[in-house]
Order: C-alpha cells, then sequence, then structure tokens
C-alpha cells in the first residue's frame, strides 16, 4: 500500500499534514508529530503584528546604540527551548530552524499578515531558516464597506507577487472562503505562480455575551459539516488549477481525509482533530486510509485522487459545464431533502 504523494512538488510520505497549530509552537512539539507519522509539517504563523513589535523594538536598541542589533535577517539569537506566549520574527526564524534539523519530513513556515508589505523579508528569511516551503495565511476581514472586492482579490496577489520574487522554495496561499468569485481569485492566483491553494482559512469570529455586555474572543475547533465547502470548490478546481490543493477545516475521521482525496486534494491538513483527540489519532486517520484503499482495490494515492472530482459537462463548455453541475447538484439536493422531511413530518411527498 502507497500512501505517498506530491504536495507543490515536495515527496511526502502520505497525504496527510498537521496544520498550524499550538501543537507546533516547540521544537519537540514539531518532532512529536512527525513521529506520529504525519507526511508534513505547518509551523504555527507568525503574525505580522508581531514582526513589527519587534522591528520597532530592534529600532530602539538600535537607536541606543547597542551592539547587539543584527545586520542580517540571517543571523539568530539564542531561542528559549519552548515557547509559550507570542513569539516574535527571531525567536521563529530559530525555533524553524532548529526544527528543519530535527524531523525529516517538510518543515512549512506560515506568516500570518494583514497588508501586501511588511513582512515579505521574513519570507526570505524562512527559506534561509530551512523551510520546505511557505503557507501566506492571508488573515483579512475587509470591515470597511468602501473597499471595492477587487482591492481585496489584489492584496493576496499582491502579497503573492512580493514574497515569489524574494523566494526560490514553494508558496501557498491559504485562501479565504468569502470572495464573491472564489473559482476566479483562484485560477488568478494560479496564474500569479502559486504553487498550492489552501482552502479555506477560518476566520476567528467573536461572540456577544448579553449579560456581560461584552465582545468576547471565541475559538471552536472545527466540525465535520465546515468540510463540505472546502471540499465542493476542491472538486471544481482540480482540473481547472496547475498548483497543488490541500484541504483544510472538518477533518475528524479517516472517511473525511478519503472524501477530500476524492475530491481531488493533493494533501489533506488538520489541526483540530490533533487537539481534540491527540497525536494518536494520526495513527487512526493513517491506518483507515490504507484500510479503505484495501477494500476498494486501490495501490496508490493518486488511483483514488479526484475520482469523484467535477467534470465540466462534455456537450458544453468549461464555464457552461460547471455552473450545469452546480444546477444538477443543487436540484439533486433539494429533491433529497424534501423527499426524506416530507416523510419524517409525516406529510408523504410534496
Amino acid at each position: 500500500m502507497d500512501l505517498s504523494t506530491r504536495y507543490m512538488g515536495l515527496q511526502l510520505r502520505n497525504p496527510l499534514v498537521a496544520s498550524a497549530s499550538p501543537l507546533s509552537r516547540t521544537v519537540d512539539g514539531v518532532r512529536r508529530l512527525a513521529d506520529a507519522g504525519v507526511g508534513a509539517v505547518v509551523l504555527f504563523s507568525l503574525f505580522e503584528e508581531q514582526v513589527r513589535r519587534e522591528e520597532a523594538e530592534t529600532a530602539r536598541v538600535a537607536a541606543a546604540g547597542a551592539e547587539s542589533f543584527a545586520e542580517a535577517l540571517s543571523y539568530f539569537p539564542v531561542a528559549p527551548a519552548a515557547v509559550d506566549g507570542p513569539v516574535g520574527p527571531t525567536g521563529y526564524l530559530s525555533l524553524l530552524e532548529r526544527a528543519a534539523i530535527a524531523v525529516e519530513v517538510p518543515v512549512i513556515g506560515s506568516i500570518n499578515g494583514v497588508t501586501p508589505g511588511g513582512w515579505v523579508d521574513y519570507a526570505r528569511a524562512m527559506q534561509d531558516a530551512g523551510a520546505a516551503a511557505i503557507e501566506l495565511n492571508i488573515y483579512d476581514v475587509p470591515g470597511d464597506p468602501r473597499v471595492p472586492g477587487r482591492d481585496i482579490e489584489q492584496r493576496y496577489l499582491d502579497v503573492l507577487g512580493m514574497v515569489k520574487a524574494v523566494v526560490t522554495i514553494p508558496v501557498a496561499v491559504k485562501l479565504s472562503p468569502f470572495f464573491s468569485s472564489t473559482g476566479e481569485i483562484a485560477t488568478r492566483l494560479d496564474a500569479a505562480g502559486a504553487d498550492g491553494l489552501v482552502l479555506f482559512n477560518r476566520f476567528l469570529q467573536p461572540d456577544i455575551d448579553p449579560e456581560l455586555l461584552a465582545v468576547l474572543p471565541t475559538l471552536d475547533l472545527s466540525s465535520r459539516g465546515e468540510a463540505r465547502l472546502p471540499r465542493t470548490w476542491i472538486a471544481i478546481l482540480r482540473s481547472q488549477v496547475r498548483a497543488s490543493l490541500a484541504a483544510t477545516t472538518g477533518v475528524d475521521t479517516s472517511g473525511d481525509v478519503v472524501a477530500y482525496l476524492l475530491a481531488g486534494a493533493d494533501v489533506v491538513m488538520t489541526a483540530s482533530a490533533l487537539l481534540r483527540h491527540g497525536l494518536g489519532h494520526i495513527g487512526t486517520l493513517l491506518d483507515g486510509l490504507a484500510d479503505w484503499m484495501i477494500r476498494k482495490e486501490f495501490g496508490t494515492i493518486d488511483e483514488m485522487r479526484g475520482l469523484l472530482g467535477a467534470p465540466a459537462t462534455p456537450a458544453a463548455g468549461p464555464v457552461e459545464g460547471r455552473r450545469a453541475n452546480g444546477r444538477v447538484g443543487y436540484l439533486d439536493v433539494l429533491e433529497t431533502a424534501r423527499h426524506t422531511y416530507s416523510l419524517r413530518q409525516g406529510y408523504g411527498t410534496w
């Protein structure tokens, strides 16, 4: 049974990737993820705000005449063995360098930014530190209603273009599900040189406590139902883009991994399942995938990948074909719901 796969040109021993999470905040955490069996590890994200804070502190020290100012981004001060709180660029790069040496699986750096500039230099530094690839986690909630949607899309393209101009390792873009035309921005990023597309980012949505009269920050682990949206777009995009497709969100069972691969994903990323069930769950997911492949008589991941993707209708062009497939699927769901819930309420069929 061959579970190996390729992601952005990287050879992976299996398609299960540990996505960015607190589990990768230490070298020991990265080592434990690799020992548990994942094919690659995405390091927790370096936030642009942390970059700015450290740059401000560096400027203050330099202005005071301190001799410890780092003249090159490749200079890494000694970092603590464990990271408990927010970490700035120097600590992050040191962690990345040590983690890449400590494990044999690819370690992918992650940048979480809000503007086109400000942290491109750190993408180069991540490459120098040994990152096998970089994931652009462009977390951007456009709260200003005056900003046109095209400007929001251009920010993604600008970030990608600047990073691709300074690194030679593969670069993936983690997409939001809230574009007015997800397919178009995906194909534009693909044409602009994205080596991978990660579908989808989960925005952290605060809630309101009516008793405390306060806005509360909340973070819920993903649920299996959330996988339907990214799985749909992976199935649509699999034959439309050159870039590798990474699935994330809603992975809890081996069946979820299988479903993503059948839709066309090159790799399946998970964090919530590992936080919920522990690192031993990695073996459960991989064993379940292997057992399913044996039962269905698939010898390799390539044989099953995209088997249930959404092909264009042969009689129509690619755009018309995808639109027709989408409408047929929508009508099928409505028909199933009509039949199911009518019988459940004792009304017969509608």
